[in-house]
């Protein structure tokens, strides 16, 4: 007898030795079976037809699920691999995973060529292979066997990460002609896939290694239905459009130039105004929460990063060292804020009542990320984090936890994002290497975040591997106005850092005690975060927000005057800077140019206005609201402001 725990808690037994999820589907309901992608199987996810013995909890997994969705993109990975395979003989693959909005696959090609030409003839050849419904069979094989398969298809990529696995860890796929080295989960066939369409075509060094040979990477995404394909094809015509990188250009906020370095954003006076508008919205919000601000330098001896950990794992990651002209010297471009804040910490003494201890820092970090990698905004080698360390005591870690949760409620909801997913990331126990600190002290940094967020009954994912090197944390995603999701704040727990630091407090007590670290970023980068506002809104940002909120846009020279006037005074009104378009254009073109900018107020002035002691308000979207005086105005804005 089986004993198999539904998500809601419903038990159901089967009179079997083994079996596999689609039976528990089956057993459920005819539709539910049909529409089982995948299963989370005892906190892991596996393919829906693979057996399993023994008492077991099961999450049937369909593409409402994140994880049904990347079972589902992965098995149209294989697909795509098959349908290359049979059209270019002799190809040779790498990897092709499932990503966040579909898959894809890098290929050798050898001798055959490849462009966005050939897409319809592959995509055509995907659906025939689809119709076949093929069954993804699972299978375990010896590394002797795997090798001796990938040795017969002359395929160096497969046998490099055969390589690298361990006897137990190494299975194949087969899907009727085609096979492949992978861990699955896949779909229990290919009948589902009913809608593909490759969406893009690009270089991708193998395994992102610029000294390693350039394969061709193809992009795509499938669906269980023609509909929702041409859905996604809508919003990523809309996305194309919202693109931030355009957006970026348009309306004159940043620019990227090889001459300078590649992820290197350079930020024009309107994209720093965007910028500085966020930093002093958050660093009010952060001083009224009870925040210290600090800064840094951007570099740091070498042996500040070893002695945080921050060496070990991302030295390779990191710019080349700085060589000053005292022997065996070395500097590095700083990779994180918090070894610099843990001695400001350290730099005087603490007692058990001054904490807790809260730095704050927008402070720029450096990372040598991969050139391939480097994407607009949302990808580059110098990024401002929002960075915050709280140093607190055991028993005031809960209280603190949540007190981060509480301010990212406010933060995000002042910035639109009403509701967003949270994910507890955790260690992965069967990879100790990858991670710094005793067991003991996981346990309790795990523990922590978990008491926390159930204490506040939290509705949270759970992600085990998705750790930082040196504690867990809550990571907080959020999603645009296209239904995309971003990952960007995240709160850690730390018991190591301290240790590593010898950080210390006086307790009650007279003896020297370690705090807890707890590591937070609300925005993750002001980079990353700026991409995401401009994707979100379209460009279209709040008042608040906006570097260039007000235009004066006079008639003509002759009102020029006036509109200098009215300038003055708005400026000696709300503190900000108002540009006037002074240019020798007609007034139509003003107009159209501020809507092109998506500056949210226009003021006119003319020989009425002037007459009336008034500006005529034109709305960003909205079109002209009518005469105001200029104080009336001032009212209304200010009041804006404050929504």
């Amino acid at each position: 007898m089986i004993n198999i725990t539904l998500v809601d808690g419903d038990i159901r037994q089967f009179e079997k030795q083994e079996m596999n999820s689609l039976e528990v589907a089956k057993a459920i309901s005819e539709g539910l079976s049909r529409n089982t992608l995948a299963a989370e199987v005892n906190g892991a996810v596996w393919d829906a037809h693979r057996n399993f013995t023994g008492d077991s909890a099961v999450k049937l997994l369909t593409w409402q699920d994140d994880e049904g969705k990347a079972a589902f993109w992965h098995t149209s990975a294989h697909l795509l691999a098959y349908a290359l395979e049979v059209l270019y003989p002799g190809i040779k693959l790498g990897t092709g995973p499932a990503i966040e909005n579909g898959f894809y696959y890098d290929v050798d090609f050898v001798d055959h060529s490849f462009s966005e030409s050939d897409f319809p003839k592959v995509e055509a050849k995907m659906l025939e292979l689809a119709r076949e419904r093929y069954p993804n069979v699972r299978r375990a094989v010896s590394k002797q066997e795997a090798e001796e398969f990938f040795n017969r298809k002359d395929n160096e990529y497969k046998l490099e990460l055969i390589a690298g696995l361990s006897e137990e860890d190494i299975t194949l796929y087969d899907m009727g002609g085609f096979t492949d080295l992978c861990a699955g989960p896949h779909l229990p066939d290919t009948a589902s896939i009913k809608a593909v369409k490759l969406t893009s075509v690009a270089g991708a060094y193998w395994r992102a290694d610029e000294k390693n040979k350039m394969l061709t990477r193809i992009y795509g995404i499938s669906f269980p239905k023609k509909a929702l394909l041409d859905e996604y094809m809508e919003a990523l015509e809309q996305s194309r459009s919202r693109d931030h990188r355009k957006l970026g250009r348009e309306l004159d906020l940043f620019y990227l130039d090889e001459t300078v370095g590649m992820g290197l954003p350079l930020w024009s006076p309107k994209g720093e105004a965007l910028r500085q508008n966020l930093i002093n919205y958050l660093r009010k919000s952060q001083t009224l929460a009870g925040y210290q601000h600090v800064s840094s330098p951007h570099i740091g001896k070498k042996e500040l990063y070893i002695t945080s950990g921050h060496y070990e794992k991302y030295g390779e990651d990191s710019f080349r060292p700085i060589h000053t002209p005292s022997e065996g010297e070395e500097f590095f471009l700083k990779p994180m804020n918090c070894p610099h804040h843990c001695k400001i910490y350290s730099a005087r003494p603490k007692s058990y009542r001054d904490l807790p201890v809260k730095y704050a820092e927008f402070g720029t970090v450096y990372r040598y990320e991969q050139s391939g990698e480097l994407h607009g905004l949302t990808r580059v080698r110098g990024f401002t984090q929002d960075d915050a360390h709280i140093y607190c005591r055991a028993d005031q870690l809960k209280e603190e936890f949540l007190k981060v949760v509480d301010l990212v409620n406010v933060v995000y909801s002042r910035l639109g994002f009403h509701e967003f997913q949270t994910q507890v990331s955790l260690r992965d126990p069967d990879t100790p290497g990858k991670y710094l600190g005793t067991d003991e002290m996981w346990k309790m940094a795990e523990q922590a975040i978990v008491d926390a967020t159930n204490g506040r009954g939290m509705k949270t994912t759970t992600k085990i591997g998705e750790a930082a090197f040196y504690g867990p944390k809550l990571d907080f995603m959020v999603r645009d106005a296209l239904g995309r999701k971003w990952q960007i704040g995240t709160i850690q727990v730390d018991y190591m850092m301290p240790e590593n630091f010898d950080l210390n407090y006086v307790g009650t007590d007279g003896e020297k005690h370690r705090p807890v670290m707890i590591h937070r970023a609300l925005f993750g980068s002001l980079e990353r975060f700026i991409a995401l506002l401009l994707e979100h809104t379209g460009g279209n940002l709040p008042v608040w927000l906006a570097p260039e909120p007000i235009v004066v846009l006079p008639v003509s020279d002759k009102h020029l005057q006036y509109a200098q006037e009215i300038t003055s005074k708005l400026m000696e009104s709300l503190g900000i800077p108002i540009p006037i378009d002074s240019r020798s254009e007609k007034l139509g073109r003003k107009i159209r140019d501020a809507e092109t900018l998506k500056t949210p107020y226009m003021l006119i002035v003319g020989e009425k206005e002037i007459e009336h002691k008034q500006v005529t308000i034109r709305k960003h979207m909205h079109g002209e609201k009518g005469a105001f005086t200029l104080q009336e105005f001032i009212q209304c804005f200010k009041k804006e402001l404050s929504e």
